[in-house]
């Protein structure tokens, strides 16, 4: 597991929460969606991870 890669994963959520609440706040619907597609971008990259942990712990 990369740490780094994590942290990353986890600011993109976070950025795609805020993006996504300031579409709701202003009515823009473009905003609201990049914010979704930046939750579920975030959320692949944690799943990789978790697939790369299991992994090294199944050959560890």
């Amino acid at each position: 597991m990369s740490a780094e890669d994590r942290m990353k994963a986890t600011a993109k959520n976070v950025e795609g929460k805020v993006q996504e609440a300031a579409g709701e706040v202003t009515g823009d619907p473009q905003d609201k969606a990049a914010g979704k597609s930046k939750q579920v971008e975030a959320q692949a990259q944690h799943a990789k991870e978790d697939v790369k942990d299991n992994l090294k712990k199944k050959l560890d």
